[in-house]
């Protein structure tokens, strides 16, 4: 996978390409929210969760954390 600027939405189809739209945002958002130790880093990079992109630097981080998709 590129590394690159992508939006929430983006990334929860790309985990989760046999959801719906707004149920595989629901899930990549608890993915999130369970994965403390990305939480913690995201944060750190100054994401909050009403964010809808993540930078490259936080792609490598969810990638890192849940493998890539």
């Amino acid at each position: 996978m590129k590394i690159r600027a992508y939006q929430k939405g983006q990334l929860a189809q790309m985990y989760y390409p046999w959801c719906g739209y707004r149920p595989a945002l629901r899930r990549f958002a608890s993915d999130l929210e369970r994965a403390l130790t990305l939480r913690d880093d995201l944060r750190r990079t100054g994401w909050v969760p009403p964010n809808r992109i993540f930078t490259p630097q936080q792609v490598r981080l969810i990638f890192d954390a849940l493998g890539e998709p």
